[in-house]
């Protein structure tokens, strides 16, 4: 009987400080990067360990403040990295992740990836379990 490690899933976010250097690249070079892009990620697709992913856009908002009232358009160039998008994937855990992560084949031009793994709950939900278990073991 077969054992299958259950599928963990992961959030790789892929950070650009350079985005220069694509733009210092010949058409061609650029083509061929994005070609190992696309492969390097079909390939993760095919072996069912990407369920999705996307660049983003360099605009956005961020919002903060005790009632969310500062709010600031993007793009951000005080960030030194630049979140240009993520992958979804699942996979046997943080190690497979890492490996996957070192396979970027932007990595060599300045990209860096982040791996964390995706939480069941938030950290707030988390410490409210904890204490209704705790209530719960005193009764």
């Amino acid at each position: 009987m077969e054992t299958t490690t259950p599928a963990v899933p992961v959030l790789m976010i892929f950070r650009d400080a350079t985005p220069e250097r694509y733009d210092a690249m010949s058409a061609a070079q650029r083509e061929q990067l994005l070609d190992r892009w696309n492969a390097w990620y079909d390939g993760l697709v095919a072996q069912g360990k990407a369920v999705g992913g996307h660049p983003l856009e360099p605009k956005g908002r961020t919002i903060s403040g005790a009632v969310g009232e500062r709010i600031v358009d993007g793009p951000y160039p005080e960030a030194k990295e630049a979140i240009a998008g993520y992958f979804f994937l699942l996979v046997s855990g943080l190690e497979e992740a890492t490996e996957i992560a070192q396979r970027c084949p932007n990595l060599p031009h300045g990209m860096i990836v982040e791996v964390r793994p995706v939480a069941g709950a938030c950290h707030l939900a988390h410490s409210i379990g904890r204490q209704t278990m705790r209530a719960a073991g005193d009764s």
